[in-house]
Order: C-alpha cells, then structure tokens, then sequence
C-alpha cells in the first residue's frame, strides 16, 4: 500500500546522525526495526541476523575441522546491530572476543543507547572487548592474535561503504588479516553476493581451502560468507 501523509507511522524515524571521520552514520527506526544507514547507503537492521550469526558459527566450523582449539579467540570486525557479537558471546566455545568498530556513533547507541537491548549481554560478557579503530589500522598494528577473524563491515569485497575500505580486501589487505591469525587460523567474510575475483584475490594472499557458503534469504539472492584457512 503507498504511503500517504496519514501514515506517517510507516516511515524511518531519524534517531540519531552524526557526522564522523568517515562521513555519515544515521541510526534510525522503522516500525519495529531498528537501521544503521552510512553515507546514505543502507547497511543493517535488526529484522534478521541469520547471515551475520552464520559468518560466526562458519569461522567456527572451520576451526574445528581443522582440529581442536581450546577456547579460541575471535575477532569480529564491525560491531553493526550487534547480531554477530551477540551470537558469538551466548557461544561457550568461544574464548576472548574482540569487536573492532570505528564508528563512535555506532558504539555510543550499544552502551546504553537504542541498540543495547542487542548487545547488553554480550558486552557485559568477561570475554568481551570493544576496541575504537579502523580494521585495517588494528590488523595492521595490534601485537593481538586471533584464532579467526569475522569480517562484516561492507555489504561485501564489491561493495564498500566508504572507498578507503576497498584496500581491505586486495592481497595487501588480506595479508593484514592474515598477521594477526594464528597458524591455520580462519578468516570469514560476509557479503551481498558472490564475488569470485575475491576468492582469487584470498589465494594469491595464501590463504588455503577457499570456499563461499551461501545463506539463504526471505527474498533476493543469497547472502554469501567467504572462508579461508590461513598459512601454516
């Protein structure tokens, strides 16, 4: 039914918009559900999470086949609606847990702001840690190790939500990630859609045992999740 001025019950509510580093973050409402927009492109929302729990539970399936990890350490990047994090926190298996964010925006509505109803749990978690930084400066600069690493910070390798972040996903950006992975650490990556040339792109960077897992969604084409088994 097309919106008319008398259901202006029916559009986005604007919670908050704040400018940062990066550009726009916007946090708003939408009925039920709550969204994160940045630089006018539509990121999340808290109607599913199905793909975000499954990038978590994939790095987890893969360390396992890989032979027994006792209590491994996981870093997410990208805090988003909090799905992801959640999930991993409510996962005994799970040791340490780190969420990279850069947005302070996005941090500031989980610690006591519309989204801590997702996240509260989970960030008052021991195993839990939120660090303020770019991923591609922490992998880059962190003395940290991680057993896998969870990446949903774009709507995929193809679609990046500021240009910056395209780097992330060449071989110098995996190479990155691979630093701070231990020996035969995973690295899973979300995304809208496949993305053959990155599968590429993560063996020429040496990672091992490439595949893409697709998830199902209500409608559309499926959400994907990209893994690899880093060196050694």
């Amino acid at each position: 039914m097309p919106v008319t001025s008398h259901d202006s019950h029916d559009l986005p509510e604007v919670l908050d918009r704040r400018e940062g580093p990066y550009g726009e973050v916007v946090l708003r409402r939408h009925g039920a559900l709550l969204q994160i927009i940045a630089n006018g492109c539509f990121l999340m929302d808290t109607s599913d999470g199905r793909s975000e729990r499954r990038l978590v539970d994939a790095a987890a399936d893969a360390l396992t086949a890989s032979g027994e990890r006792p209590a491994p350490h996981l870093l997410i990047g990208g805090l988003g609606v909090g799905f992801s994090l959640a999930h991993a926190a409510a996962d005994p298996r799970w040791g340490r847990i780190a969420v990279v964010e850069r947005e302070r925006a996005v941090i500031d509505w989980h610690l006591g702001g519309p989204l801590a109803g997702m996240s509260a749990e989970a960030l008052a978690d021991p195993r839990t840690e939120i660090v303020e930084a770019d991923l591609i400066d922490h992998v880059n600069e962190t003395s940290a190790t991680y057993d896998a690493l969870c990446l949903d910070i774009d709507n995929g390798p193809d679609w990046t939500v500021t240009d910056g972040n395209g780097g992330l996903y060449s071989a110098a950006g995996l190479a990155g990630c691979a630093r701070v992975l231990r020996p035969g650490g995973v690295l899973a990556v979300w995304s809208a859609q496949p993305s053959p040339e990155f599968e590429e792109t993560l063996r020429i960077a040496g990672f091992q045992q490439v595949r893409t897992e697709e998830i199902p969604v209500a409608r559309g084409v499926p959400d994907v999740v990209h893994l690899g088994v880093g060196p050694g």
